[in-house]
């Protein structure tokens, strides 16, 4: 059991290396294989190998080249493995014939013979005469140029009778670097799909997403139509169980009108690229005919002139020194008013600066003038304010502002900073007025005598202030206006602590608007 499970992960990795070894072995790096120059009329053999992918495939062929038919080829492969295991859009085998002058010769389809690994043989011909063979995996038959997934290719060649036989190595090949096999649109094949689908089936359906990769749902949105819909009719007649051959039939149907619709796409979209191409060409053709019509117009214009100083010249040869010394003075005179110019630009500049000045100075002034008056409007309507705050307490002015002690009459004990019963009215009283006198902020301060822990009196004094914001708050004065109510306990007394009167000078709740200017 131990050794089963180590063979099957020994596969498991050298499956996965030799993946990566194909990745980035055969991306885009030219490869070059032996090319076979086939006497006529002479049986010429020659063994292929596996690439990196899949070093286990072999294979052999037997060519004779004919004056009648060309190169004949009859291919044997053995161990080949299922296409789709190279990843999205493999779907077949094709073998190719490749020239050492670069011409490629799709020379068919490799058929696939099971489920697993197949062998499978193919006999076809080509006009070729010295080519080498490579057999790739590709999405559909009808490919015109080999994938860079190249599975086998041919050794050197040998004949039953020991004649040597002529070989080329330059020929390489890039494969087909389309980006059709990384592309999100490329139809996956599953292990199901592969074991139940016919193969044209599935080839269809990678001819039909390469005509949509090359762009046919836009330039031959016809041809695209009609090979889905022949892709249609293989499938259903497939899962209707009619014959193996109409289907395969319809579904190479499908293959042939994918391919118009990629060549077709691939012409119309290079014709209109031509067009725009055209277009900015003859664009750029009417620019010139203009600027070159703008050009004549302005020679013809220097002609007429040159004529008629030529005329004037022969007329009266003094007037040309004249005429020469005009236009000296005419430069001077134009080199004054340059001058005259730049200086009446530097006075207008220098003007519209003071101008600036001025406007901002007027702004300033005028800010200034509204801040005054402001400021005279509150002090005007300050007595009025005073007067008003009398009923609520003791109101004095100092540097800070106006001042309103409430009296002790406010709470329900000394000790307490919950209100008085029948004080609602004063306080709601008190809110309008001071929520009507928006031009002050406010501030709410409450003191205590030193009878008591300094942590207590700081927290009644605390509670008192807030009480008294949150009651004005809720008659109508904006939070805004309103700074933090503090609580001071008996850290500022206004006398000395010694006698009751003086203690109940130093309970008090002040609160202080300060102008807002």
């Amino acid at each position: 059991m131990q050794n089963s499970k180590a063979i099957k992960f020994l596969f498991i990795f050298l499956f996965l290396f030799s993946t990566v070894i194909f990745a980035f072995g055969q991306l885009d790096v030219a490869r070059q294989t032996t090319a076979i120059t086939y006497p006529l009329d002479q049986v010429v053999y020659t063994q292929f190998r596996g690439t990196t992918r899949f070093p286990r495939m072999k294979g052999e062929a037997k060519v004779k080249r004919t004056s009648r038919n060309g190169s004949e080829i009859e291919l044997s492969v053995s161990k080949m493995p299922r296409p789709f295991e190279l990843g999205a859009g493999y779907a077949t085998y094709v073998l190719w014939a490749v020239s050492p002058n670069g011409q490629i010769d799709n020379l068919g389809e490799i058929k696939r013979r099971g489920f697993f690994e197949f062998d499978s043989k193919i006999s076809v011909t080509t006009p070729l005469q010295t080519f080498a063979l490579i057999i790739t995996a590709e999405p559909h038959f009808l490919v015109r140029q080999p994938s860079q997934a190249i599975m086998l290719e041919n050794l050197s060649p040998y004949t039953k009778s020991g004649a040597t036989i002529d070989t080329t190595r330059a020929v390489q090949y890039f494969g087909n670097s389309a980006d059709f096999f990384r592309d999100a649109r490329t139809p996956e094949i599953a292990e199901i799909d592969y074991s139940k689908t016919p193969s044209t089936i599935l080839q269809a359906k990678q001819a039909i997403a390469l005509a949509r990769f090359a762009g046919a749902e836009r330039d031959a949105t016809e041809e695209l139509n009609e090979a889905v819909t022949l892709l249609d009719s293989a499938e259903n007649g497939w899962k209707a169980g009619r014959p193996e051959e109409q289907i395969d039939v319809s579904a190479r149907q499908s293959i042939s009108a994918a391919v118009k619709a990629e060549s077709t796409a691939a012409v119309r979209k290079d014709a209109r690229e031509k067009r725009n191409e055209r277009t900015r060409q003859d664009a750029e053709a009417r620019q010139t005919e203009e600027k070159f019509a703008d050009v004549q117009s302005q020679m013809e214009e220097l002609r007429a002139e040159l004529a008629r100083e030529t005329r004037n010249r022969e007329l009266a040869e003094r007037d040309a020194l004249n005429f020469s010394n005009q236009v000296k003075e005419l430069r001077e005179e134009l080199g004054r008013l340059r001058e005259d110019l730049g200086k009446t630009k530097t006075e207008a500049d220098s003007y519209k600066n003071r101008v600036t000045q001025y406007e901002n100075q007027q702004q300033a002034n005028e800010e200034q003038r509204a801040q005054q008056e402001r400021i005279s409007q509150i002090q005007a309507n300050e007595p009025i304010l005073m007067n008003s705050l009398k009923r609520f307490g003791t109101v004095a002015r100092n540097d800070r502002g106006i001042v309103l002690t409430l009296p002790e009459t406010f709470w329900a004990g000394t000790r307490v900073s919950s209100f008085a019963p029948n004080t609602d009215v004063k306080i709601s009283t008190l809110g309008e007025v001071l929520a009507g006198s928006a031009a002050y902020k406010i501030e709410v301060e409450a003191h205590t005598d030193n009878k008591g822990t300094p942590d207590e009196l700081q927290t009644l004094t605390q509670e008192r202030a807030q009480a008294i914001a949150d009651k004005l708050l809720s008659f109508g004065v904006t939070p805004d206006r309103l700074a933090a109510a503090k609580g001071y306990g008996a850290s500022l007394p206004v006398a000395a602590n010694t006698t009751n009167a003086n203690r109940a000078k130093n309970r008090r709740v002040q609160i202080i608007l300060l102008p807002n200017y």
